[in-house]
């Protein structure tokens, strides 16, 4: 099974995968005791992906996938233990060049987040 879906197509498996957790806080002070008061609003999850060399189709395939504002990602998610689909954007792409040869230009890799909606 892929680790990653998007839109309900497999997108070739990234080398490295890592979930964040993240806490939304809407308002956070310190009381005249110095104890934090927080109003946690919601919890959000951020996938970090690192790809290996890819060829250009195989990159295409996937840069293609996140070029909407949102999309559907399926993931294996570690807090609820199982393979969840929610909404996310995506965040900065980064793909370092290799080489270029012959005006074929080789990519070293592919990194990006994706951030829950």
């Amino acid at each position: 099974m892929a680790i990653l879906k998007i839109n309900g197509v497999a997108i070739p498996d990234p080398s490295e995968f890592s979930v964040d957790i993240m806490d939304i806080d809407d308002e956070t002070t310190r009381n005249a005791k110095g104890d934090l008061i927080r109003n946690r609003i919601a919890t959000k999850r951020k996938l970090n992906c690192q790809w290996p060399a890819q060829k250009n189709a195989q990159m295409s395939l996937i840069l293609k996938a996140v070029k909407n504002p949102f999309f559907q990602v399926e993931y294996p998610d570690p807090m609820e233990g199982k393979r969840l689909t929610k909404t996310f954007y995506v965040g900065d792409r980064r793909m370092p060049m290799y080489s270029e040869v012959n005006g074929i230009t080789q990519w070293e890799g592919l990194s990006m987040n994706f951030i829950e909606r």
